[in-house]
């Protein structure tokens, strides 16, 4: 299973129920819509497209809501475009006028009251870049340093100047109802600067009647990375926004920071997303450079959450394969990490109440007995989230009968979140029927190792405190395995040997009290053989070894077993499983 998740744009090349089945098909596990472009009807066209797949496909695809926040942006040109030269003239108007080769207007009015002479003005990512020669209220007049070609609606970044621009504008507010209204599941932040700034959107959101939306803080300047951990205190996670953060900062300290703000959030246990120009040359070419490829991986070494695609699904030529792509690196990357290692290198330091103590002995137990799965109950998912902190090799079910918790978790790394149809109030039965549903996932099978954990009682976030350790299926038979093989099929319970030259057919599992060469026939045609007597030198464990049949001798096993029952026997652990379920 992919652990690390993937969050794609959805844009003019995605926004077909055609293209957004295949990226989620692909491996898409939260659609972002990005409200600086677009109308609501747009907007509500995608996410209603993803709701309506993800229910068809039995998905739990989330919708994120990227805000336009205090972001300083161009308008339109008179062509959709100027070309800039260096040294030549250039304006940034105030006004509204449509812009040329001479200027064009801006998003934000009061610019030219923030710099002054020699200020740098950055602007499509740091593409271009002006520098300021006087200022006017009506105009900003600047030089052209770096030329290039501008097109309507790009970013401008003022690097080392606090812009007065409130943070949450009235688009904004109405934005976040808009997403209140619409079921959306995470808000991305865009331009966090302090731990304020998300307590304004927490407030909105109130003021909107949700509480379960999850704030992701966009850290793309300097003042997001100087007070990231006010904002962590705050926020459900971060975006590592690379590329409004490159023309903040200087660019060779991004890579630092990248790492710097993932170590963060790891040990925080908060959600971290690496964001920007991930397979950039795939919005054109049907396959990225090696240097993406390294720079995806990197990320994913470093224990990122969630990859994002921007610009790649939003309008690329190759909107599907990049996501494939990211989705291939992905796991290739993850194969190369030793998750058990990490774990047990990693020094946690210590826990100050039991959640989290519950929650590190679960991954720990996960990695000792090198169970299958890490399978957790949870309402709103928080149980999951802490163990996605600890980021074990082993993978994490997390069953809620919450669909939106279901959503949230989609983000997390390695969940994978499965909806239940109820929660039972014994605490013995509810962890059998998510057990349960696990295994009718296909995540498990009859006689694997599984490790449980939940808060009882159940809907208290920050109440995890119970750990059980069990197998899958149950358990019939237990006695001593010769061969460590699994197989499933009917028992054929005999008596004696007369019987099983009666009764015995090819592909059953025999069941006698003990085997001899008289039998041969019928137990080189066998699935597996259980006796009640004999040892490693016996008749019956030398055929299974030398058929590679699993073998167990266990006492009073005619007696105990039933002929057609359908079980697995696990040789390795020396246990005969029932397969069958019981009636509710």
């Amino acid at each position: 299973m992919r652990k690390t998740k993937i969050i794609c744009t959805l844009g003019p090349a995605s926004d077909t129920e055609e293209v957004i089945k295949e990226l989620i098909l692909a491996g898409m596990d939260v659609a972002r819509i990005n409200f600086s472009h677009g109308e609501y009807s747009e907007h509500k066209h995608k996410a209603d497209t993803v709701k309506k797949l993800r229910a068809e496909l039995g998905v739990h695809t989330a919708l994120l809501l990227d805000t336009k926040g205090p972001e300083i942006r161009l308008k339109t040109f008179e062509n959709g475009k100027a070309v800039l030269a260096a040294g030549a003239p250039f304006s940034l108007y105030m006004d509204g006028r449509p812009g040329n080769e001479k200027g064009v207007s801006i998003t934000y009015t009061g610019l030219w009251r923030d710099v002054s002479r020699g200020s740098r003005i950055l602007v499509d990512d740091g593409l271009i870049e002006l520098t300021v020669e006087s200022v006017s209220e009506r105009e900003i007049k600047c030089t052209v340093k770096n030329g290039g070609t501008l097109s309507n609606r790009k970013g401008i970044n003022v690097p080392g100047v606090r812009l007065s621009i409130p943070f949450l504008s009235e688009k904004d507010k109405a934005d976040i109802a808009f997403g209140v209204k619409e079921d959306f599941d995470f808000i991305a932040a865009s331009f966090t600067q302090c731990a304020d700034d998300i307590r304004k959107i927490r407030d909105e959101l109130d003021k909107n009647g949700s509480h379960g939306i999850r704030i992701i803080a966009k850290i793309e300047n300097s003042a997001g990375v100087e007070n990231i951990d006010e904002i962590l205190n705050e926020a459900d996670g971060i975006m590592v926004a690379r590329g409004d953060l490159g023309a903040e900062v200087p660019m060779e300290n991004i890579p630092v920071i990248q790492k710097q703000l993932i170590s963060k959030c790891y040990n925080a246990g908060k959600q971290v997303i690496t964001a920007t120009q991930m397979l950039e040359s795939m919005t054109h070419n049907p396959r990225p450079t090696r240097a993406e490829i390294t720079d995806v991986a990197n990320a994913i070494y470093d224990g990122t959450s969630a990859t994002m695609l921007s610009g790649e699904t939003a309008m690329g030529e190759y909107p599907i394969e990049a996501v494939r792509r990211m989705a291939t690196i992905a796991l290739r990357t993850e194969s190369d990490i030793d998750y058990k290692k990490r774990f047990f290198d990693c020094r946690f330091g210590g826990f100050g109440n039991v959640t989290d103590a519950i929650s590190h002995a679960t991954c720990t137990t996960a990695h000792d007995l090198g169970a299958k799965a890490i399978i957790t109950v949870t309402v709103s998912g928080f149980t999951a989230r802490l163990l996605s902190r600890f980021r074990p090799q082993t993978d994490i079910i997390a069953c809620s009968p919450d669909p939106k918790a279901c959503r949230h978790m989609n983000m997390s790394w390695g969940v994978i979140p499965m909806l239940i149809d109820k929660v039972e109030e014994s605490s013995e039965k509810l962890l059998s029927t998510a057990v349960d549903n696990v295994y009718r996932a296909g995540y498990v099978n009859y006689g694997d190792l599984v490790v449980v954990t939940a808060g009882l009682p159940l809907g208290i976030p920050g109440t995890t405190n119970m750990l059980k350790v069990q197998m899958v299926g149950d358990v019939l038979l237990a006695g001593k395995g010769i061969v460590e093989q699994s197989v499933c099929g009917q028992l054929c319970v005999c008596t004696n040997e007369d019987e099983a030259l009666e009764k015995g057919r090819s592909g059953d599992i025999i069941v006698v009290p003990f085997a001899s060469d008289r039998i041969i026939s019928v137990l080189r045609h066998a699935s597996a053989i259980i006796c009640e007597r004999g040892g490693d030198d016996s008749y019956a464990a030398i055929v299974g070894k030398t058929l590679n049949i699993p073998v167990i001798i266990a006492e009073n096993a005619t007696k105990i077993l039933k002929s057609g029952t359908t079980v697995t026997v696990d040789g390795r652990r020396g246990m005969v499983y029932c397969n069958e379920r019981k009636p509710d």
